[in-house]
């Protein structure tokens, strides 16, 4: 398989299956030599599924692509039966994502930031009207409230396990539309829901749809992006989901207080249509494996069966695709990198305290503003834009500075780029959360002005989106091949986070007060935040080196 992103082709390691009773015997496969056309021997496994074995592999160079264009239909030749191998045309092949202009990427990253957007915004919407909800429907439990808004986190858990194994089979865009019409659905319906059980089904089943940007949303990134380019969208589509959850309390606090709690869902379900209508027209297939396949199938259709010997005609990616292989594959692989990789583990825990964290402050907030400070429900979510500013800020600033640190260290170990160089934002960002955590909870406790908690928020918003942007790099970069299943990996332990902590909030609060409630969280923060970038600068490409799915 010729090397896209040289000219030069020394040696090939590929591996092709073949099913069926016509495997051939030998395989003779054209690949290219950038400089003078010489042939160079490659090495290729071949294996045969069927009655016949094959005896012997033979693959010859084409000539440079400068004297002939580049041909990705591999001829194989055999006693009978030819294999015709789909690849791209060569590395500037304009069908290829990473080819695209940059306004098509950027059409595509910023429709995936919409999605990524808007599902976390329904999120947390609910958690200023939670008391509209608990006079409705008469409950008085704290934990069964607080559940009304963290069980949507729940099914942020469980949808990525599967939907993205369904994108592998079926497309990324086609499975996130409709996805996202399962996810419009059940929000719908959460605004007529007429009982308690009602509307905590009606949310989980919504935020089953909605989760499926969660794992589809990175995969689409690494389609497109060469990873020079890749951090400044990375920090875009990473900002989304961690922005959404504080945008949705600050509208929802207003329209609870002018409408209704109903109207909350109503609301998002709307600027959803609107976003799905422009995704139909500008969010294209990206996951390789699919172009491909619908290339080597538009040949299939062209081939005359008469006038033609009979032919076999695969991908570079040809294999056993049934939904049933990849779904056994896709939904044992997050676990099984969680379970060997150190690097999923601990960015993966990290990760998780990280998002838990965004929403234990998210169903704190009205507490410290309505209960301390008295405020009514539309000023107290007036307070959620202090979090935003310290995302969105730190979110600007990272996105400006990441590709440039990257090519600088790149440049600097003599043009190879390593994962690792996308970890220097992570060190201000494990110290800028811990100390937020102790301003806010120290100055609530204290009733000081309300600006000094607003400053406390906005360096943990700020420490969070550091973190978040750093590690889903990270992973994207250190598991290139395997990039949905190891974000689906900490999409899911982050999700259980975002979904557990805040119904242990109210009571660790009640027991201990602001200050000291936050004060144990800051201390958490550092102990698993504060070693892991210095862990993985020294660490890390060892760690790779010895892992059985990173680059």
């Amino acid at each position: 398989m010729p090397d896209r992103r040289h000219d030069i082709l020394h040696s090939v390691s590929s591996t092709l299956t073949l099913q069926g009773d016509h495997a051939p015997n030998s395989v003779h496969q054209i690949v290219t030599d950038g400089r003078d056309g010489i042939l160079h021997s490659v090495s290729s496994t071949l294996t045969l599924q069927g009655d016949r074995t094959l005896n012997s592999v033979h693959q010859i160079a084409e000539q440079s692509h400068s004297q002939k264009p580049y041909n990705s239909e591999l001829l194989a030749a055999t006693n009978g039966t030819d294999v015709l191998i789909v690849d791209w045309e060569g590395p500037d092949d304009p069908q290829n994502p990473k080819n695209w202009s940059y306004r098509r990427k950027w059409a595509a990253t910023l429709i995936i930031s919409a999605f990524s957007f808007i599902s976390p915004v329904s999120s947390s919407m609910i958690a200023p009207a939670t008391n509209q909800v608990a006079s409705a429907f008469g409950i008085n439990n704290d934990v069964v409230l607080a559940l009304t808004t963290s069980i949507f986190v729940l099914a942020f858990a469980m949808g990525p396990l599967f939907l993205g194994p369904l994108s592998e089979i079926y497309g990324r865009s086609r499975v996130l539309q409709l996805s996202n019409l399962w996810y419009l659905a059940w929000n719908i319906g959460c605004g007529f829901a007429q009982s308690e059980s009602q509307l905590l089904a009606f949310r989980f089943l919504a935020g089953i749809g909605g989760s499926a940007v969660l794992s589809i949303g990175g995969g689409f990134l690494g389609d497109c992006w060469v990873p020079e380019e890749r951090g400044q969208a990375v920090a875009i589509v990473a900002l989304a989901p961690l922005l959404g959850p504080v945008v949705g309390p600050i509208t929802g606090a207003w329209i609870a207080e002018l409408s209704t709690w109903r109207w909350v869902f109503w609301s998002t379900s709307i600027v959803d249509v609107v976003v799905h209508i422009v995704g139909l027209f500008t969010l294209q297939e990206t996951y390789e494996p699919i172009l491909l396949e619908r290339k080597a199938e538009r040949i299939r259709r062209s081939m005359d069966a008469e006038k033609a010997p009979q032919r076999a005609v695969c991908t570079v990616f040809s294999q056993d695709r049934s939904w049933q292989t990849i779904m056994a594959k896709s939904l044992s692989r997050p676990f099984a990198l969680f379970a060997h990789e150190p690097i999923v583990q601990l960015l993966g825990i990290y990760m998780a305290y990280l998002y838990g964290l965004l929403y234990l402050f998210l169903t704190t907030i009205p507490s410290i503003f309505q209960g301390v400070y008295q405020q009514s429900t539309g000023i107290a979510g007036l307070h959620y834009i202090a979090l935003g500013i310290g995302l969105v800020g730190a979110c600007q600033l990272n996105a400006k500075t990441t590709d440039k640190v990257y090519i600088y260290l790149k440049t600097k170990n003599g043009g190879v780029g390593k994962p690792e160089f996308r970890l220097p934002a992570m060190v201000p960002g494990s110290l800028l959360l811990p100390i937020g955590c102790l301003i806010m909870g120290w100055t609530s406790e204290a009733h000081t002005h309300w600006i000094a908690p607003d400053i406390g928020m906005a360096l943990v918003g700020a420490g969070t989106i550091l973190g978040f942007q750093c590690i889903q790099t990270y992973l994207l970069e250190c598991f290139p091949l395997h990039a949905a299943s190891a974000i689906a990996a900490v999409a899911f332990l982050r999700s259980l986070a975002g979904f557990g902590f805040p119904l242990f909030a109210p009571a660790m609060y009640a027991a201990l007060g602001f200050g000291k409630g936050d004060t144990i969280l800051a201390v958490a923060a550092i102990v698993l935040g504060c070693p892991a970038p210095w862990i993985f600068w020294y660490y890390g490409e060892r760690i790779r080196n010895s892992s059985r799915h990173a680059r």
